[in-house]
């Protein structure tokens, strides 16, 4: 990003942890670390994807910035001001800037109220405009995601899968968001349906300016969309830059691993050049020592076995946390 862009959320040595019962005869509680020490920089106007396996942290990151987690550890800024401070006039405040788009179409929407209802429910909840003009706004918002408004008092199961993620956008919008949180938005729709969704978003944006953090596990997806791309991998970023930056030259072996198992659009350019990663994610109860990932790493030394290395620049806007990567071997 320019330097000259503004930060819209800084996000400092965040933690969620989560205490779960372990299986055994003791039942002793033992902690999950989602989101284990992540700091990053959304920038005014930027589309930041974030992309890695299932069970990454992902989700979990973006639901704990919009404080539907609470933290364990660390802070998040949204323009300055700390998004976990105690004054309820504040959050308030701040959360008429700050909205989600959910992943499932189906199970984000309630199903008893209409879609009048459902748009207009920001607008109720914050006071916002006489009924006559929520309705009007209603009306707006769905010309606006691609709905006809004369359907506003239909229920969402007479909708598709793509139309009831039109209406999540449109509820999104209501409050005239600034900062946008899209947790796998497009991960339950069928392929042609993606693409509408994600032509829709970027044209939100182009319109309106909105800053989005753009949460999957689709590569195709993220390069589509994103402006930056961050690589989560068991609850830490291992990678981040530029989207041309981070596809043209990827060089933590994670991110190689996830672009080797990318589908070639020409077969033939990857030709005895595949490389499997052998093993399965470890889990997030008990991490691996040092790197998370050198178990499954072909480039594995014995420092990353022993110490976790930090997230560090090896070019401009371009940092990944490998001690090879890093030459600190």
């Amino acid at each position: 990003m320019p330097m000259s862009a503004s930060k819209i959320i800084e996000v400092t040595d965040l933690k969620k942890y989560f205490t779960i019962k372990s299986e055994g005869a003791n039942e002793s509680k033992v902690l999950l670390k989602a989101v284990d020490g992540v700091s990053l920089d959304v920038f005014e106007g930027e589309i930041l994807g974030v992309v890695g396996e299932s069970g990454c942290g992902k989700s979990t990151l973006g639901k704990t910035i919009m404080r539907l987690h609470d933290k364990t550890d660390g802070q998040v800024l949204y323009r300055g001001k700390d998004l976990f401070a105690k004054d309820p006039e504040a959050m308030k405040a701040m959360t008429l800037k700050m909205q989600m788009v959910f992943q499932d179409p189906y199970s984000s929407l309630n199903p008893r109220k209409k879609v009048s209802k459902i748009i207009g429910q920001p607008l109720d909840i914050h006071n916002i405009g006489t009924p006559e003009e929520r309705i009007d706004r209603v009306a707006q918002l769905m010309d606006e995601v691609g709905l006809n408004p004369r359907f506003r008092l239909r229920y969402p199961h007479q909708f598709s899968g793509g139309q009831r993620q039109r209406i999540g956008i449109a509820r999104a919008l209501a409050l005239n968001p600034e900062f946008i949180v899209c947790d796998e938005a497009v991960s339950a729709l069928d392929v042609s349906v993606q693409a509408q969704i994600l032509n829709l978003l970027l044209d939100l944006q182009e319109k309106y300016g909105f800053t989005y953090l753009f949460i999957a596990h689709d590569l195709a997806v993220v390069e589509f969309i994103a402006t930056r791309i961050l690589v989560m991998y068991l609850g830490r970023i291992v990678e981040i830059a530029d989207k041309q930056e981070l596809v043209g030259n990827h060089v933590h072996p994670y991110t190689q691993a996830l672009f080797e198992a990318f589908p070639a659009t020409d077969p033939r350019a990857r030709v005895g050049k595949k490389r499997i990663v052998m093993g399965d994610v470890p889990s997030p109860i008990n991490p691996p020592t040092g790197c998370h990932f050198h178990p499954r790493c072909p480039y594995a030394v014995d420092k990353c076995r022993q110490q976790y290395p930090p997230l560090k620049e090896i070019s401009p806007g371009h940092s990944a946390a490998c001690w090879v990567v890093q030459n600190d071997i």
